[in-house]
């Protein structure tokens, strides 16, 4: 069986962590004073208090963190931080209902971006930037920032590391976790800080420049404006959040090589060539229907085509159009998209570009070995041969991703909505996108779900965002015996 006192002690640890960050609200409440300042100190104190509570509790337990460890403390602490993250929400009466103000904060923390919000400007400046840092905080990961400033959970790293991070294989930077960790969140936080500067010389205020640059780097895309980024309706914006959209949903293993200038890692990486080849293609695409068949200008075909199949892809969910408007063709075509996902160890979420190259190559393979059954023809990535164990993750995820799609959709159905909006509020729960089609297009909300849709949804939110398998163990009879 697990061991509960460090369970407890690990999750009263990380809640700390989490008060320490709502701490970073005051300046922002006191500098705008819009009456938002107490409900935030109730908060943070709350918080912080019942981190200390369950970390002393079992203070002197060092007991190794093993895997079921590791899975019931990353599950844990998404839902705890989402349980105390929306107390600034609640306790203030900006969000009264605290089904909305969990799902707005798990869907922050998820880097979903779902948001029951009608109006965000009316939401006060502190509670924005609260909104945006739940995001940028669960881009990286909970588990991977604490790994990188609490050698406290420095014992059993790995297992809490491989639990949250992205992929079918976790990309380490450094033999010791921690320092992966700190070297990850480095990147993190310079590409957020160098967006925000290129955002302020655009026009943007200081505080949309901060704000909008935690939501991109972490694939967020909440935004402080109800109209997303065609609030801001300038060219240069909505290329400088394209680029940094890409950037964000490419493997931060390959930028750290880009940084250190070994240029022939990223440009011979086969995923990350995949996921500018597709880009491209969906982009040259759209462009061409919104061109040719649309009336629109070429720029503007380009620079929407650009920023909105990039959005999609890389599962961030900013909006400079309403691309519901665009014909059911390219309908279709945003659709397919919303399966497809970021790069393994990037912020972005979805299937990943590595599990679609891995299923199009074995796939491809089939066919050869169709001809040579009794040839051994390993699937290849990067020249190197994936285990034949990697392959039955993949294909096994693919899988449960299809099927939990169908079902989720089902259930969602039944209650009022049509298939549109059904499939695409699960598609884009599941895939941590946010904006989906019909009812829940890039024009609507999640508003109108009822309170089971709302908790409903957001279990998928969390479901994607630890893909699929971190948290659907908890659910065998296996995991809880010897």
């Amino acid at each position: 069986m697990f061991n509960g006192k460090i369970i407890i002690r690990s999750l009263g640890i990380l809640l700390i962590m989490e008060g320490i960050c709502m701490l970073t609200i005051i300046p922002v409440s006191l500098y705008y004073a819009e009456g938002d300042l107490l409900p935030v100190i109730i908060s943070t104190a709350i918080t912080l208090s019942a981190g200390l509570l369950m970390s002393q509790l079992f203070k002197d337990n060092n007991s190794t963190i093993g895997k079921r460890e590791g899975y019931l403390i990353v599950t844990g602490s998404w839902i705890i931080f989402s349980l105390f993250g929306s107390l600034p929400f609640t306790t203030g009466g900006a969000i009264p209902s605290y089904t909305d103000a969990f799902f707005e904060t798990i869907s922050g923390f998820t880097t979903t971006g779902a948001s029951i919000l009608t109006e965000v400007e009316s939401m006060s400046h502190g509670l924005l930037y609260w909104r945006s840092m739940t995001q940028w905080l669960g881009g990286m990961g909970i588990i991977v920032l604490s790994l990188a400033i609490l050698p406290v959970l420095k014992i059993g790293s790995m297992q809490l590391f491989s639990a949250e991070v992205p992929g079918p294989t976790p990309d380490k930077l450094h033999p010791k976790i921690r320092e992966t960790a700190k070297r990850l969140w480095a990147i993190y936080l310079g590409f957020t800080l160098t967006e925000a500067v290129l955002l302020k010389l655009g026009g943007m205020s200081f505080f949309d420049a901060i704000c909008h640059s935690f939501t991109t780097m972490a694939t967020g895309g909440y935004s402080t404006k109800t109209a997303s980024i065609a609030a801001f309706d300038t060219p240069y914006i909505h290329y400088v959040i394209t680029i940094f959209m890409i950037i964000a949903g490419t493997n931060f293993t390959l930028a750290y090589f880009g940084l250190h200038g070994r240029f022939r890692k990223i440009f011979t990486n086969e995923e990350f060539l995949f996921y500018i080849s597709l880009l491209l293609l969906f982009i040259a695409g759209v462009t061409a229907v919104l061109h040719f068949t649309r009336g629109h200008a070429l720029e503007e075909s380009f620079r929407d085509a650009a920023f909105q199949v990039v959005s999609i892809v890389t599962t961030t969910g900013y909006t400079t159009a309403d691309y519901c408007s665009w014909g059911p063709f390219l309908v279709v075509v945003i659709f397919i998209l919303m399966f497809t996902g970021g790069s393994a160890g990037s912020t972005g979420g979805g299937i990943k570009m590595v599990r679609l190259l891995l299923l199009a190559k074995n796939s491809r393979l089939e066919l050869r070995r169709l001809i040579h059954p009794n040839a051994v023809i390993p699937v290849r990535l990067n020249h190197k041969a994936v285990s034949q164990n990697t392959m039955y993750n993949v294909l096994a995820f693919i899988v449960f991703y299809f099927f939990i799609t169908g079902l989720s959709s089902i259930i969602i159905s039944s209650m009022g909505y049509d298939i549109s909006s059904s499939f695409s509020a699960v598609a884009a729960s599941l895939g941590n996108i946010g904006p989906g089609l019909g009812q829940v297009g890039p024009t609507m909300n999640y508003a109108h779900f009822p309170v089971f849709g709302k908790w409903f949804l957001s279990f998928l939110m969390l479901l994607g965002r630890l893909e699929l398998f971190t948290v659907l163990v908890l659910f065998t009879k296996w995991f809880y015996k010897n």
